[in-house]
């Protein structure tokens, strides 16, 4: 969900034609119905995160993962303020109600990072 052109076409090539990938705009989250085991949310604002985030986990496999795309607070370039920048800390506050954890971070550019979030059950599988 609203993530960037370069990264659509990435992620849209990176797949199996036989796994459905869709796009779509956080603003258009309630018209999607179906579960998915895996999702990525582009977020760098904190206006209006929470509804997103809840958004997002209702439609997140029991064990699937949830990758959050967000700006980092410490660089210049991106478009929304670092004061209003979404940070880890709110990510795990808003996520832990769910069941969900970070366990992975990677750098996606020069002004982002992404945080998977995964369900503690699974983690715990995985030791």
């Amino acid at each position: 969900m609203d993530a960037s052109a370069a990264l659509a076409d990435l992620l849209l090539l990176s797949r199996s034609e036989e796994s459905e990938t869709r796009l779509v705009p956080a603003r258009a989250l309630s018209r999607i119905k179906e579960t998915f085991d895996a999702i990525l949310l582009w977020r760098e604002d904190r206006v209006g995160s929470r509804a997103v985030l809840e958004g997002t986990v209702r439609r997140l496999e029991p064990g699937g993962v949830l990758w959050i795309v967000t700006a980092l607070r410490k660089v210049i370039g991106p478009k929304t303020p670092a004061v209003h920048r979404l940070e880890l800390s709110d990510l795990t506050k808003g996520l832990e109600r769910h069941g969900l954890s970070n366990d992975r971070e990677v750098r996606i550019t020069s002004w982002h990072v992404a945080y998977r979030f995964g369900s503690r059950q699974a983690e715990i599988g995985n030791r």
